[in-house]
């Protein structure tokens, strides 16, 4: 096994959900003495925290940046990426073998990825994305996970370090036209049935990619903001990219994840409402027009010309 695939798999296991840091608090969406509301008692020292996620992005008042250039994705189009999906108990989550990365965006280097979770409400009609935009809930949000490369998967140091991990926010809405699934989500979510309870697994045959996934998302368009893990310990080590456009899948497999997946056995109540509540807002940056861009260029032409007068 090659060290960042031994690293994945270090980190799904002191992962068991989301973006959590640690098994060994006792955290959950469902019940009130254990829900987000009770997170800063429960793990005070992040979930208590100035630059806690999720937030609710206010389109009007992000900063336009320059340096928020497109993304690099590496190997997004292989259908091999993806190898396991697992009910954790409280998501869904798909482990990656080695060999995606994320680089480009104004990420300070390059990222490898690691895994992909979802967060959801209770079906399409009672929204449970993380993120918000202008006080909109989306249906879902799908998160990837991706650990800074130069750290070679040291899971301790990427928790020490305020860009140790990079998240991609991709939200879900429901598709207008109801027969058009997609067919890569229609194949992700045929796995739900076989995982049913907490910690089932199955390993998922190729047959789906990434880009398959985000399928019709402009990937150069989105938010930019610095925050931390969305569950306990709530961590502050994560750099958040949040896409605008989002990614649309029929209503009746958005649906499926709250009618089929349970949080623990046969008998234990469905997984519904699994996300977070936003947090404060915190300063959060956007790309630069085109025609901001073309005044800036234009603001250093003017600026060389004199320098070169004078």
């Amino acid at each position: 096994m090659n060290s960042l695939a031994a690293a994945a798999l270090v980190l799904c296991a002191l992962v068991p959900s989301v973006l959590s840091a640690s098994n060994t608090i006792a955290w959950c969406y469902h019940d009130p003495s254990c829900n987000d509301t009770n997170w800063p008692v429960i793990s005070p020292r992040f979930c208590n925290g100035s630059k806690q996620s999720p937030i609710n992005i206010v389109t009007a008042d992000a900063t336009a940046d320059a340096n928020l250039t497109a993304f690099t994705f590496t190997n997004y189009d292989n259908v091999s990426v993806m190898d396991e999906i697992k009910n954790t108990g409280k998501t869904v989550r798909v482990s990656f073998r080695s060999g995606s990365s994320v680089s480009g965006g104004n990420l300070p280097e390059a990222y490898d990825g690691l895994q992909f979770h979802l967060h959801w409400g209770n079906g399409s009609s009672v929204p449970g994305s993380e993120h918000t935009v202008n006080g909109k809930r989306y249906p879902m949000e799908l998160h990837i996970v991706n650990i800074k490369s130069s750290l070679n998967g040291n899971i301790t140091q990427a928790l020490a370090d305020p860009t140790g991990l990079a998240a991609l926010g991709f939200f879900i809405e429901v598709m207008p036209d109801a027969t058009a699934q997609p067919e890569s989500w229609k194949n992700l979510t045929n796995y739900l049935t076989s995982i049913s309870n907490k910690d089932e697994a199955v390993s998922l045959v190729p047959a789906f990619s990434l880009d398959d996934l985000l399928h019709g998302v402009d990937r150069t368009k989105y938010y930019r903001y610095y925050g931390s893990l969305t569950t306990p310990t709530c961590d502050e080590v994560i750099i958040w990219t949040v896409f605008k456009e989002p990614i649309k899948v029929s209503k009746d497999l958005i649906d499926l994840f709250s009618t089929t997946l349970r949080i623990s056995n046969s008998s234990s109540p469905l997984m519904t409402n699994v996300y977070r509540n936003v947090q404060p807002t915190l300063a959060v940056t956007t790309q630069a027009s085109s025609a901001s861009k073309t005044c800036y260029s234009l603001g250093l032409l003017a600026m060389s010309i004199f320098l070169a007068r004078h």
